[in-house]
């Protein structure tokens, strides 16, 4: 049976759908991979529209217990939310209540086809939203304060079951205070009708919601140091924990190798 790599796993909506994108030369799920090559598959199950019940009733179909042929899931990373936060609707409904948006995500990381591998699991919070924008073409389904008291959740439910946490809502608003001259944060956040100003979230978020290839770059920048502390300062350090060996060990066929 040929050898199966550990994976990453990315499960979330489409903002890890969006990982896999090429834009402005720069693409987060190739520089997870590039970071983890031949240790490591990295796995994109990004899923569009979907919300915390959508991810746990589907989940069997997305992963399968520890067997024979079942790559090992080594760490995952999870990232839902911006859609549960949604206001309820009448039609095409994605909201899923805060209390049970928690319930859901406590459901995924014990559910028994992940409990199983035992992997290193690491919630992400959802990014901020720039309501300033989503207001011009969503009617108000989606708020700020609202998606803010999401990513608040999903520190929580970190803390309590003592998962990782990425902090991605602060990465980007903090990068993008940075860069946004004379902003004063003690009067709001960007993207928050009270402060009524969008600043460098413009250029991270282009419609109020989706990450930029330049907030993909922060949120990689957040990832980076949770991956390779496995062979982290080792000897030999370029060459530990890969699956298939260097050259420079590998097998030869035996009528290759040269003889004495």
């Amino acid at each position: 049976m040929a050898v199966s790599y550990p994976q990453i796993v990315l499960f979330g909506d489409s903002l890890f759908q969006g990982a896999a994108s090429l834009e402005d030369g720069f693409c987060f799920q190739a520089a997870v991979q590039q970071q983890v090559l031949r240790r490591y598959d990295v796995v994109n199950r990004g899923l569009s529209g979907y919300n915390t019940s959508n991810a746990l009733k589907l989940l069997p179909q997305i992963f399968s217990p520890p067997g024979p042929g079942v790559p090992k899931l080594a760490y995952l990373f999870i990232l839902f939310g911006a859609n549960d936060a949604s206001l309820p609707q009448p039609v095409n409904n994605q909201h899923v209540p805060l209390d049970k948006y928690k319930q859901n995500l406590v459901s995924i990381i014990t559910h028994p086809n992940i409990a199983a591998h035992n992997p290193k699991i690491h919630f992400v919070t959802p990014p901020p939203l720039d309501e300033l924008k989503t207001s011009e073409y969503d009617l108000g389904i989606r708020k700020h304060r609202v998606s803010a008291s999401y990513s608040e959740a999903v520190r929580q439910v970190a803390a309590e079951h003592s998962v990782g946490l990425i902090n991605l809502w602060e990465a980007v608003m903090d990068y993008a205070i940075s860069k946004t001259p004379g902003f004063d944060r003690s009067k709001g956040n960007l993207g928050d009708p009270e402060t009524g100003e969008r600043g460098h979230l413009e250029s991270l978020l282009p419609d109020g919601l989706h990450l930029s290839a330049e907030a993909y770059r922060v949120f990689y920048d957040v990832v980076k140091p949770h991956l390779g502390k496995e062979w982290e300062g080792t000897k030999d350090e370029e060459r530990v924990g890969y699956v298939l060996p260097d050259w420079r060990v590998a097998p030869w066929l035996e009528e290759d190798v040269l003889k004495p």
